[in-house]
């Protein structure tokens, strides 16, 4: 909200957005932290602010992320992220523009174990600002705590890989052995063509030669 985000974003404001945005048609994406989480009602006066506003047509959520043994202010307890859960699945009843499926936002509390699990990590490719630099081994780069992910994407895909079809076979586990595939056939392609060596070479200059020559 407001008096938050003019604090960490300066001098980025509030009302410059809101103008910018006027007239347009927009996806807000908030990313939860533990500070937001130390006031019961923040998520859903958030959705209170967003939710009337013409253009605006869906809300999203993601958890902060920290990098492998990080600390800060930032990162949610894990209580914090069970009542950011329950309180997501809650406002998902009130708000149609909260456009998250609850199989995404329980994910939260099961998200994929490493970016080789992470389905959304190993369909995408991500660079960086120069468009050249490839930002690994996901859109966090480093070293990412894949037991505290909160990435909206990677909970979507998670949510996804989950279903099962004709409640045997779930998603995840086609993509696995399609991706495995997949990575055979590029290592196939990228094996380098052996060269003949120098008689082999003699000799198809020889016959080729001969048939001129013929």
């Amino acid at each position: 909200l407001q008096p938050e985000h003019d604090l960490r974003r300066r001098p980025a404001t509030y009302e410059r957005i809101l103008k910018n945005i006027a007239g347009q048609r927009i996806t807000v994406h908030c990313t939860i932290t533990s500070q937001m989480m130390q006031r019961r009602s923040y998520l859903q006066d958030f959705m209170d602010f967003w939710t009337p506003r013409e253009e605006v047509k869906k809300i999203w959520f993601s958890i902060f992320t920290p990098q492998q043994g990080a600390e800060g202010l930032e990162i949610l307890s894990a209580d914090e992220r069970h009542r950011a859960v329950t309180e997501l699945l809650r406002l998902k009843e009130l708000y149609p523009k909260l456009d998250m499926s609850t199989g995404a936002i329980r994910a939260f509390l099961d998200p994929p174990s490493s970016p080789d699990m992470c389905i959304f990590a190993q369909t995408t490719e991500v660079l960086s600002a120069d468009l050249k630099t490839r930002i690994k081994p996901c859109q966090f780069g480093g070293n990412p705590d894949c037991s505290q992910c909160g990435c909206v994407a990677s909970m979507g895909m998670a949510a996804l890989g989950n279903y099962k079809i004709a409640k045997t076979v779930k998603v995840g586990s086609i993509f696995r052995a399609s991706y495995a595939v997949g990575e055979l056939v590029q290592k196939w392609r990228r094996k380098p063509v052996s060269q003949p060596d120098g008689e082999e070479v003699a000799a198809q200059e020889s016959a080729v030669a001969g048939s001129d020559v013929a």
